[in-house]
């Protein structure tokens, strides 16, 4: 019998992981991205990607507490699908996971770092990434402890911006014409506002990663959609006020060009030093990594309990009741592709990734309501809900890069073998079942045959 994991998550701290995770770093370098792709009013396309974030937000949160255990969407697709499409699916969030981690560690040690001190950027990543794994080993408590005041940092750092916009707006220095300003000179306004959701729609992704923590939520049928919901609707107030003030005080072409756009609203309200954002980002960067690493060990730990991967990784420690074989070889690969600089080729498809696991999520909670068990009880999204996910998620693939699908389908072929070999060892586990079923019951027709009768 697999070991389990300690219940000590509550709704405020499953509330604070999910928003943590949600407003993660990139917000501080989307805003310009989809400035460049949309046109002026940025606040568009947000708005377009929190309600398609939603829809699929709405599946995980049925499943989460219908099935509340850590191997998340995996599990989910191998109980609807079977085991090949529970590992394909396990492999593309944790290698999506894996490469996300490794991609914030090399963040951390980028540019905000350097604007403070100069380090070398391998030490950095090192011990980034040492600290970290030692973090998540001592507790998930510990760990969402250490979130929660991130967390508050990085809404803080946003709420500042929007202050900051909203004296620009005040003083009458900012163009609220370009509010509505929609296009570009390669898009049409419809093609404008799809280009930017694209974009902002990663904005949103990371509540993915909080159905890995049900098995450690003390009430997860109440927890769960309360704090899921509730973190998806602050978020999205909070970035649609951001392209709201980013786009009325500064300039569309100076947004779209800018590495960090969110400082040109702070220079163009003044009195605010441009080295606080240097911390409230490196804060951002480093509270990413965690919640993604903590997702990434418990996705292991719950694929190996399913089988999908090695009964080692299920190991837990004792007294702490943490995955840390899982939590080990997680962080270990994040570190050799952050330390080899590969993540950056790899960084691109996360959202391709990410959207296969969506598309199957969805389709994954029509099939289970048709009597595969679960938790009596649970929370239960109308069917037009996942419909309309997977339907998203069909529409998003028709707006990604053919670069991205390039690289990406590398990684789509690893999750296939992967898949394919956990098929065969199944049939041949089954058949060898079977086989000595078979066995066990021909040697006991013998000896019942070769008993000698007594015929009194």
């Amino acid at each position: 019998m697999p070991e389990t994991l300690k219940r000590a998550v509550t709704t405020p701290l499953l509330y604070f992981f999910i928003l943590g995770d949600v407003l993660g770093a990139g917000v501080y370098v989307l805003v310009g991205n989809i400035a460049r792709e949309s046109g002026g009013a940025v606040w568009l396309p947000l708005l377009t990607a929190l309600v398609l974030a939603a829809l699929t937000a709405g599946s995980y949160a049925e499943l989460a507490t219908k099935y509340p255990r850590a191997g998340g969407s995996a599990s989910y697709v191998t109980t609807a699908f079977g085991p090949a499409a529970g590992s394909f699916i396990g492999f593309c969030m944790l290698a999506a996971g894996v490469v996300s981690v490794a991609a914030l560690a090399r963040a951390f040690a980028g540019d905000y770092l350097r604007a403070l001190v100069s380090v070398p950027a391998l030490v950095v990543v090192v011990i980034f990434s040492v600290l970290l794994a030692a973090l998540n080993i001592r507790g998930i408590k510990e760990s969402l402890g250490a979130n929660v005041v991130a967390t508050v940092v990085e809404l803080g750092g946003l709420l500042l911006i929007i202050g900051a916009g909203t004296w620009v707006m005040l003083r009458g220095d900012a163009d609220l014409d370009r509010l509505t300003e929609v296009g570009t000179a390669e898009h049409g306004a419809i093609g404008a506002v799809l280009a930017g959701t694209v974009l902002a729609f990663y904005s949103f992704v990371g509540f993915e990663t909080s159905v890995n923590l049900a098995e450690e939520v003390k009430d997860p049928r109440r927890s769960y959609p309360t704090a899921l919901f509730g973190a998806l609707l602050t978020a999205g107030v909070v970035y649609v006020l951001i392209g709201v003030v980013a786009s009325a005080c500064v300039p569309t072409d100076q947004l779209a060009q800018s590495s960090g756009p969110l400082l040109e609203v702070i220079r163009a309200a003044g009195g605010i030093p441009d080295r606080l954002f240097s911390v409230i980002a490196l804060i951002a960067v480093a509270n990413g990594a965690l919640l993604t690493g903590i997702m990434s060990s418990r996705l292991a730990y719950g694929m190996a309990n399913d089988g999908l991967l090695p009964p080692v990784l299920g190991r837990v420690l004792a007294g702490r009741r943490t995955p840390w074989v899982a939590i080990l070889a997680t962080s270990s690969v994040s570190l050799i592709l952050a330390l080899t600089g590969e993540v950056d080729a790899l960084a691109a498809t996360l959202v391709l990734l990410l959207l296969l696991v969506f598309a199957s999520v969805n389709a994954a909670v029509l099939v289970l309501r048709r009597g595969h068990g679960g938790e009596s009880g649970h929370f239960r999204i109308p069917t037009i809900f996942p419909c309309l996910g997977s339907a998203s998620c069909l529409f998003l693939f028709t707006r990604i890069d053919g670069q991205v699908w390039a690289r990406g389908l590398v990684l789509v072929a690893l999750g296939a073998v992967l898949a394919l070999v956990n098929a065969f060892h199944v049939r041949r586990t089954r058949r060898t079942a079977r086989s000595s079923a078979a066995s066990g019951r021909s040697r006991e027709r013998q000896e019942a045959s070769a008993t000698p009768r007594d015929d009194r």
